[in-house]
């Protein structure tokens, strides 16, 4: 029996960065967190312990910090580009590299009606993301936003399901539903005005989920994925994860008070997990876009 090396990638995780632009008066901050992570001609180090080849994943963490002074952090698919193909193209044995950077919104804290020019204010727990994967010659890039928290008090039931001895579950035609999104998607181009299209993705995401009457929550991830590939022609492929918040009709018959569907018991677990993908079928291949 033989035993060989398999896949195998390292590199930093989480670099927290902060990047004030003091340019004038009214400064402009970007808050990111940035993950890095490199495939190529690394066995030595694994078999016989041989580092020649290796970059540290210190050398990783400073390079994060010193491409965001000396070049601008526009949008955080277009940092994690230039990262990942200085990577390939600069450090001889990667032949892949991966950036995942997640980005933390701010707002400025208004004073007297107006934004005070250098204090700023966390805008919620939504962070938007992007997943770049670089080889020589090749790139995908896979974008998305997390932790976007979502409710709808009516518009939406749950009936008609399988059930068999161990089902107590009842039926409903009028429920809350909720959920915290996770969506990622795979651009089928590269030339994409990024900022544009995320806002635009996160609208209509938005709209979807509150527009479509909801018979599950399968049925709405499906709309929500099926608008964005027919609305936005650079998206190739889009997946979505949603767990679902359950909201449970509190029964207050023992104080003679009816509930008709105002008084709910939020519950944070167990909670069921719902997984959809929505592909064209002129997809351009996702070559290693997904793996981790």
């Amino acid at each position: 029996m033989g035993i060989v090396l398999g896949p195998n990638r390292y590199g930093k995780a989480e670099n927290r960065l902060l990047r004030v632009y003091r340019d004038t008066p009214r400064h402009e901050i970007r808050d990111l967190n940035v993950s890095t992570s490199l495939r190529g001609d690394f066995a030595d180090a694994h078999v016989t312990g041989d580092q020649a080849k290796v970059l540290p994943t210190d050398t990783q963490k400073n390079t994060v910090f010193a491409f965001a002074k000396e070049r601008r952090v526009g949008q955080i698919e277009e940092f994690a580009l230039t990262l990942g193909r200085h990577f390939v193209d600069d450090i001889e044995p990667v032949d892949l590299a991966r950036v995942d950077i997640e980005e933390f919104a701010w707002e400025r804290i208004e004073v007297d009606g107006r934004g005070h020019d250098h204090s700023f204010v966390r805008t919620g727990p939504e962070v938007r993301t992007t997943a770049v994967t670089v080889e020589s010659g090749a790139a995908w890039v896979v974008s998305g936003l997390k932790d976007l928290t979502v409710l709808k008090s009516t518009g939406s039931e749950f009936s008609g399901f399988l059930t068999d001895r161990y089902t107590t579950l009842p039926e409903t035609w009028d429920r809350v539903l909720a959920t915290s999104l996770e969506v990622q998607w795979r651009y089928g181009r590269l030339v994409v005005d990024w900022a544009v299209s995320y806002a635009s993705v996160r609208a209509i995401l938005l709209s979807r989920f509150a527009t479509t009457r909801s018979m599950a929550l399968q049925q709405s991830l499906w709309e929500m994925g099926r608008g964005v590939l027919e609305e936005r022609p650079e998206v190739a492929e889009i997946r979505l994860s949603a767990p679902n918040r359950h909201h449970i009709a509190v029964d207050l018959t023992a104080f003679g008070l009816e509930n008709p569907n105002e008084v709910f018991h939020a519950t944070d677990r167990p909670y069921g997990v719902i997984r959809a993908t929505a592909v064209r079928d002129d997809a351009p291949p996702a070559g290693p876009a997904w793996d981790v």
